[in-house]
């Protein structure tokens, strides 16, 4: 079952959201668990420890593995269905990468992301204005093949209209966040840049 992590001061460590356990998977103690990482490979090797978000209690993974696109992990001391049943709703978390280094690799956390502006790129291939402000990003989804960003737009674009003749109004628009659509992030400056493709943002 879980340890007690004594050595730690929890108030002095960052913690992410990693995973929350599922069902218990056969009898010898695994779970299935939902993922909220973008790299479980990393967060769910061997050994690796995930707490509770009391920043104290420990789960060390002894084992992990992917089966139809789904992680089944085993921790240390969970060693029967039962113990791994008794699991069954915990949310995991991990502690927070150095925020210089996931800088120089080009990876973010959803709360660095929300309250950019949002503006097109330089040389986008709509040819609108560099710079022009299309809105602020005010959340991060996950989908199953990306992350999406939530932008609210700056002026709400009328797309058409409902069976009963009243105007369809988009407020918002999704955005895959890859590096094609989202070239450039600028944190310090507080914004990030667009290039996306025609009909992807309405009124553009």
């Amino acid at each position: 079952m879980a340890e007690q992590n004594m050595h730690d001061d929890p108030q002095q460590r960052e913690l992410l959201r990693v995973a929350r356990i599922g069902r218990a998977q056969g009898l010898k103690g695994e779970v299935t668990v939902r993922v909220f990482t973008d790299d479980p490979e990393w967060r769910f090797e061997p050994g690796s420890v995930l707490y509770e978000d009391d920043g104290e209690t420990e789960y060390i993974i002894e084992k992990s593995r992917t089966m139809k696109d789904r992680w089944i992990l085993k921790f240390e001391g969970t060693d029967d269905r039962n113990a791994a049943e008794a699991l069954n709703g915990v949310e995991l978390y991990g502690e927070a990468d150095d925020p210089d280094e996931m800088l120089e690799a080009d990876e973010w956390y959803p709360k660095d992301l929300i309250g950019l502006e949002a503006r097109l790129a330089s040389d986008n291939g709509l040819g609108l204005p560099a710079g022009q402000v299309v809105g602020k990003v005010v959340d991060v989804l996950d989908s199953p093949a990306q992350s999406l960003l939530k932008i609210r737009l700056v002026e709400p674009v009328v797309t058409g209209q409902n069976a009963k003749g009243e105007d369809v109004v988009e407020k918002t628009a999704l955005v895959p966040f890859v590096e094609e659509l989202v070239p450039d992030i600028d944190l310090e400056e507080e914004y990030l840049t667009l290039d996306p493709p025609g009909g992807l943002i309405p009124g553009l």
